[in-house]
């Protein structure tokens, strides 16, 4: 198993101990946000060395775009009657600087305040891209995250394409060095699942799933409720050990 938080690796090492005492393997793993023409677009990062300086300088980058973002989500839902207090969010971040904060935590602190139901329900009617309460960010490109998994010793995977509509992006990166293509995701339908990986196939990478557990109770996705086929995760383990 894997914990893919955005922007950083903080729950790496824990999450070993854990997995250990139980007899799971673990790996470690990330979520690193690019942005291309305004929208995210996420590649995971797996077997990475997480001490890795360059890359915790670039995910310290990350993490305060993110501190931006969030202040700007909140002067956007106070201007549309609905105040929210990310003081205590942005008190942690600063306290913690491996502390990654974001949309998900803004909809938490929507629920609080009572404006929402879910996160789900923040999303879809506000926070998501396209809704009133959407503020873009600014971030590197595709292939930059790609370079700095790799300077990681990491296997970069494109995360949910059947939710970003990326396809025609693939090529190109895959050329830049795209490792996988996560086919296998709570979002993806057999028939998403079988796209992807025929796209991976044709362009020779590997395969990645997982079930994109934020922490919402409500979300019908808990952790290992998609998971990978073995011979896919022996490929990957055995590409990590002729990458690093």
């Amino acid at each position: 198993m894997a914990v893919t938080d955005h922007d950083t690796t903080l729950g790496t090492s824990e999450v070993r101990a854990l997995a250990s005492a139980l007899g799971i393997e673990a790996v470690s793993g990330i979520e690193i946000t690019a942005v291309e023409n305004g929208r995210d677009v996420h590649i995971l990062g797996y077997f990475l060395r997480e001490e890795e300086p360059a890359l915790a300088a670039f995910l310290t980058q990350q993490r305060l775009r993110r501190i931006d973002r969030v202040k700007a989500l909140a002067e956007r839902l106070s201007t549309l009657g609905m105040p929210v207090d990310v003081q205590p969010l942005l008190k942690e971040a600063a306290l913690n600087n491996g502390r990654s904060i974001g949309r998900p935590q803004v909809a938490q602190a929507m629920i609080r305040a009572g404006h929402v139901a879910s996160i789900a329900d923040a999303f879809d009617k506000w926070l998501g891209q396209g809704r009133p309460a959407f503020v873009p960010r600014e971030g590197p490109s595709s292939e930059a995250v790609i370079a700095v998994i790799h300077g990681a010793d990491g296997l970069a995977s494109l995360a949910h394409p059947g939710k970003t509509g990326i396809d025609a992006r693939i090529p190109a990166l895959c050329e830049a060095g795209l490792d996988a293509i996560e086919a296998h995701h709570s979002d993806h339908d057999a028939a998403l699942v079988e796209h992807y990986t025929r796209i991976a196939s044709v362009a020779g990478v590997l395969v990645t799933g997982g079930s994109d557990f934020h922490g919402d109770p409500q979300q019908q996705r808990a952790p290992g409720s998609r998971t990978l086929p073995e011979q896919d995760w022996l490929a990957l383990k055995a590409a990590s050990r002729a990458h690093a």
